[in-house]
């Protein structure tokens, strides 16, 4: 069902909702006990915190203090931004649960993976959920978000990544230069995708071993900390005159040309 806004009487401009069309259709937690609830009994279930500006008290600071523990990303908005039900009585916090299953990434390195996608602030949900379908088809069953900056694992993620997030196995991480570090020690090389000529061609590229392919954000790509942290930059050689390609279109090009490489040792 469709969300429609009608006139007011007294000036004909439109009443703004609670809930938007997109957040309609994610899952909403709200009120501290149900949110504490979620927080206590399964934390993974939460991909998102959402806090009223303003509101304070002991028990909220409590439930802020333990998703940020449980590495829950925490966003602080108005009280109509918060997507949920006119009236409802949410004492000021709501949480969003997620599609997915995550695991810390101790557990999803435990499950000894040969390659692993690295997403740095992806926060178009469509093109995350893109990436998502494509990183399944292309064999990257790993993935690694980060906890800020970063589209939450909503219903949109899902239904773009065609049901991809259930067969995955995503690990949400505060600091991704910190786990780039822990997937070296573990024997991977990393591999950091940026649209600049000079680097060396994916076509070109050595994949062989265990790799990471960190794959940047819309607009700004690689933040400079992470791309530090990068063993090797790779780039999508482009002839035509246009260099710019959509994170998940060029995150898709990437793996694919990974397998490719690998079919033929």
């Amino acid at each position: 069902m469709t969300l429609q806004q009608k006139p007011s009487p007294a000036t004909g401009r439109k009443k703004p909702f609670h809930k938007s069309e997109e957040e309609a259709d994610d899952s909403l937690l709200w009120g501290i006990n149900a949110v504490g609830e979620a927080l206590t009994s399964n934390p993974r279930s939460l991909c998102e915190i959402l806090i009223e500006k303003g509101k304070a008290g002991a028990r909220l600071q409590e439930l802020i203090d333990a998703a940020r523990a449980a590495t829950v990303k925490i966003r602080f908005v108005e009280a109509d931004k918060m997507g949920l039900p006119s009236g409802c009585r949410h004492q000021g916090i709501a949480a969003r649960q997620t599609e997915a299953q995550l695991l810390p990434l101790p557990e999803l390195l435990a499950t000894k993976p040969e390659r692993i996608l690295l997403l740095d602030s992806i926060q178009d949900p469509r093109n995350l959920g893109s990436i998502l379908r494509s990183a399944l088809a292309a064999g990257f069953s790993s993935v690694v978000l980060t906890s800020e900056r970063s589209a939450p694992l909503t219903g949109t993620v899902a239904r773009t990544s065609a049901g991809a997030v259930a067969h995955l196995r995503i690990s949400r991480v505060v600091n991704l230069a910190d786990a780039l570090r822990q997937l070296k020690e573990h024997g991977f090389w990393i591999y950091g995708a940026v649209a600049e000529p000079e680097v060396q061609s994916i076509y070109q590229t050595d994949f062989s071993g265990k790799i990471g392919i960190v794959i940047g954000s819309e607009g700004k790509g690689i933040r400079p900390l992470v791309r530090k942290h990068c063993d090797h930059l790779v780039t999508i050689p482009m002839p035509g005159e246009f260099n710019s390609l959509n994170a998940s279109v060029a995150a898709a090009l990437i793996m694919f040309e990974v397998i490719r490489r690998k079919d033929e040792v």
